[in-house]
């Protein structure tokens, strides 16, 4: 259509006028055979997917209160003098038994353990009495559970007088933060982490075998001088 009134104007005119006006008859014509960009066949590209609720956490580090980053921070002097205690003095179980989930180095790559139900026993390392009280103690079986929330995976022991409850955070290839509470007796959640400076727990989550993990909490607020929850899938 822009052609066709082009070519009765340009007849018109006069050969000065016509060359004159041919620059602008040139602009015209081109900008006549441009598509729109409203017109392109051509879809949109679609917009990126919206992230996996489920994923998205927030840094331990800017969680974490300040007493439990010392305690966190000194994690490796936990091992150490549990581990020392516990060899010296005596104490409930069997120690020698328990192979590489005392063994501060045994750690290996994926610490991220799956959803679902697990085994798991509580194993106390040294004692905050000194020389009077049990090296360690070795506790049974009871049952704890790991599921994927909107806030990330949580980790909780449900069975026992002492039941940790809280967020696994991810750190590195080989370790996983655990932020906490514990719950008592007859108490049916913990407490949020943070809500109870007594009952804050932190920890790291390792994996020391096929399907088996740890979760290691230096310096508990009670007893022991560093606890470890083994966890084995139940089958």
């Amino acid at each position: 259509m822009v052609s066709a009134v082009l070519s009765s104007f340009v007849a018109r005119t006069s050969p000065a006028m016509r060359r004159a006006c041919a620059p602008l008859a040139l602009v015209l014509a081109l900008g006549a055979c441009a598509t729109p960009r409203y017109f392109s066949e051509e879809a949109p590209p679609p917009p990126p997917p919206a992230p996996d609720m489920a994923m998205v956490l927030k840094d331990w580090r800017g969680v974490i209160t300040p007493a439990d980053r010392d305690r966190y921070g000194r994690r490796a002097e936990a091992w150490s003098h549990a581990l020392e205690q516990a060899r010296r003095q005596p104490g409930s179980g069997d120690l020698f038994a328990l192979g590489d989930l005392i063994n501060p180095a045994k750690v290996l790559a994926d610490p991220q353990p799956p959803t679902g139900n697990y085994r798991c026993r509580t194993v106390k390392l040294g004692s905050q009495g000194g020389d009077e009280g049990l090296g360690y103690v070795v506790y049974g079986w009871f049952g704890c559970r790991i599921d994927r929330t909107p806030e990330g995976l949580r980790l909780s022991k449900l069975t026992g007088s002492q039941r940790p409850e809280g967020l696994l955070y991810p750190e590195d290839g080989r370790h996983m933060v655990f932020l906490g509470g514990m719950a008592l007796a007859s108490e049916h959640v913990a407490p949020a982490y943070g809500a109870q400076e007594g009952r804050n727990l932190v920890g790291m989550v390792e994996r020391i075998g096929d399907e088996r993990w740890r979760l290691v909490l230096p310096w508990p607020r009670n007893e022991s001088n560093l606890d470890i929850l083994e966890l084995v899938p139940a089958r």
